[in-house]
């Protein structure tokens, strides 16, 4: 399986994961000109992209989608509450009827593509129907664990075991606190409709160690109440404190806000 966060903070979101045959986008945030720069410099051609699975309309996780699935022709997956959402708030592509029949579908269970199988579970985001995602070939998982106030059972029981984890790890209780956003938005952040913090992420990675997980990445942090050291050095003391070694036990990376290393992760 080959691994990418292309875009991921509070700015923009979008994922590559894919195979040798074929690959998909998590998410299109930021704008299409970006997204297609970021998979060329990964070596993807952006043409390829037949598939964008979508977690839920908040603009920093759609805000290419109109643009790049009409330009390459993508079919937009995400549940019917999202899909909904987009179509109210002008995301998916004007086109004629009988194309336009097409290019949307809800997914409620397992969607099956050539080599990869994506599985939805439902997240706890202040959204129309937010979803994450398990990805499979058939011998590696990947989960996408995007927008959640929580982790519910629905997500761990999803996730339970997956190879790599992609987790939010939004921000640093502190620096919210002391931050530059009102009461109002910093309890919205904080609640169980909101997203997670870097205690929660943390928490929630030590249970996916113990359930076989090896590796973590550290996703959609916050650039105005979150810092990158200090999400890395929350959760990986809460691994070291199991016992855990560091690139023996797991693997623990912190996704950039936007991709530099012009690479994707394979395993």
């Amino acid at each position: 399986m080959r691994f990418c966060p292309l875009f991921s903070s509070s700015g923009g979101n979008a994922t590559y994961i894919g195979t040798s045959r074929e690959g998909i986008l998590i998410d299109a945030g930021i704008n299409c000109k970006q997204v297609s720069i970021e998979l060329e410099n990964i070596g993807i051609n952006p043409a390829t992209i037949k598939h964008i699975f979508v977690t839920h309309e908040h603009i920093d996780h759609c805000s290419a989608l109109r643009v790049f699935a009409k330009k390459y022709g993508c079919k937009i997956i995400a549940s019917n509450g999202t899909l909904s959402a987009l179509r109210q708030l002008n995301h998916i592509p004007e086109l004629p009827a009988y194309q336009a029949a097409d290019m949307c579908e809800e997914i409620t269970k397992t969607y099956s593509l050539d080599t990869m199988e994506i599985t939805p579970f439902h997240t706890s985001h202040d959204s129309a129907e937010s979803l994450g995602f398990t990805i499979t070939d058939g011998d590696r998982k990947i989960a996408v664990i995007s927008d959640t106030g929580m982790i519910t059972d629905e997500i761990f029981d999803a996730v339970r075991g997956a190879d790599l984890v992609m987790i939010e790890s939004n921000h640093d209780l502190q620096m919210l606190k002391c931050g530059p956003y009102p009461p109002e938005l910093q309890r919205r952040i904080r609640s169980k409709v909101g997203h997670l913090s870097n205690p929660d992420c943390a928490k929630t990675a030590v249970e996916l160690l113990k359930s076989g997980t090896t590796r973590f990445v550290l996703s959609h942090l916050s650039q105005e109440n979150n810092n990158p050291n200090i999400a890395l050095n929350e959760t990986q003391s809460a691994l070291k404190n199991t016992g855990a070694v560091q690139n023996v036990d797991f693997i623990l990376e912190v996704a950039s806000v936007r991709n530099t290393r012009s690479k994707y992760l394979s395993f």
